[in-house]
């Protein structure tokens, strides 16, 4: 795979990519330019490259020159050039998403097409109890309470990618920084923060 545009920086990035797709012998006699779109789509989106970011889309797909036959083989290997929207998790990076899963060792967060796990040890500054039949992480002085469908704004620790199946690569969250955590405690911490500020100044 070759990266025509810039290296992505954030999660989201729109590059523009070469590659090479594979046509297999009985696909030889359709509209070449039309199973060459079709193959770039079903090979490259879905999946994790050299680059380690995962493709989401693939558009504006275009043969490059004439395809290469391999002796042996019947398929053709057709470079193709394409705009790609990639996805790539960084470390240090804020992002936001939905708690949707609650389990004894803490919560998976999805953002973007990936899950991200918040370990309990990163939920709160606060001991956090499991209540697993009602599905909630509760701080124990704060009785803050974590359950499945909450936004939370979280940052990403650790990121591990799984080439072969994208979804159950592995990316580390906390929510143990300031300006962190579930998007109602970030409000009322806010709140809290302008009431102390105001009574000061009264």
């Amino acid at each position: 795979m070759t990266d025509l545009g810039t290296k992505p920086i954030f999660m989201y990035q729109r590059v523009q990519r070469e590659d090479v797709v594979r046509i297999p012998p009985e696909r030889l006699g359709e509209d070449i330019d039309a199973v060459a779109r079709e193959l770039t789509r079903t090979t490259l989106e879905g999946k994790i490259g050299a680059d380690k970011t995962l493709t989401l889309i693939a558009s504006n797909i275009e043969r490059v020159g004439e395809g290469r036959i391999v002796h042996g083989d019947g398929a053709v290997y057709q470079r193709v050039r394409y705009d790609a929207l990639v996805f790539a998790p960084t470390l240090q990076e804020i992002v936001e998403g939905t708690v949707v899963e609650i389990l004894k060792f803490g919560a998976f967060v999805r953002f973007g097409p990936l899950d991200g796990l918040l370990h309990i040890s990163q939920v709160m500054d606060d001991r956090v109890d499991v209540d697993e039949e009602g599905q909630r992480l509760i701080g124990k002085d704060t009785k803050r309470d974590l359950r499945i469908g909450d936004k939370v704004r979280t940052r990403i620790v650790a990121v591990s990618l799984n080439e072969r199946a994208p979804r159950e690569s592995k990316i580390g969250l906390t929510m143990r920084q300031p300006a962190l955590g579930k998007l109602d405690w970030i409000e009322e911490d806010r709140a809290r923060a302008e009431g102390r500020v105001r009574k000061r100044k009264g």
